[in-house]
């Protein structure tokens, strides 16, 4: 067989993923998974309740400081090393909209920080976050003119 047919071959893909990919246990995985990530949505309604019972918020403004708290205290634990650690027990649970979008910005603005506050840690800040955010604001203003030209 042709050596470059073999690495397009789909079904000798296929294989070769089967063959040297470690079996993974699926139950544990997502029972961890769920209860993490379980376990970070109900600190986050805590923390909307305690704005809107104990602080008088109105709900709008619980739910940001809810955001806001997340995003802190993920980015905090990145940067000691213990959200990797809690990323790799729970799998996909840690990585719960907010949680995810935190971690993501953290930890490359981490790994180059040795190379100065602007071009290491500032640099690298949005190298992840950047394109999403680029492309949802974009998405959003086609979306706008399509709506404003043709739907009103």
């Amino acid at each position: 067989m042709d050596k470059q047919r073999i690495h397009t071959d789909p079904k000798h893909y296929s294989w070769l993923t089967e063959r040297f990919s470690p079996p993974s246990p699926v139950a544990p995985c997502l029972l961890r998974s769920f209860w993490v990530g379980g376990l970070i949505c109900v600190l986050a309604q805590l923390i909307t309740d305690t704005g809107t019972c104990w602080l008088k918020m109105t709900a709008r403004d619980a739910s940001s400081l809810s955001s806001i708290v997340l995003v802190f205290l993920t980015a905090l634990l990145t940067g000691l090393g213990v959200f990797d650690k809690l990323g790799k027990y729970a799998g996909a649970g840690t990585f719960v909209p907010i949680t995810g979008f935190a971690n993501a910005m953290v930890s490359p603005a981490l790994e180059f920080r040795r190379e100065g506050l602007v071009l290491g840690l500032g640099a690298k800040l949005f190298s992840i976050a950047g394109p999403v955010l680029v492309y949802g604001v974009g998405s959003s203003v086609v979306y706008g003119l399509i709506y404003a030209l043709f739907i009103r």
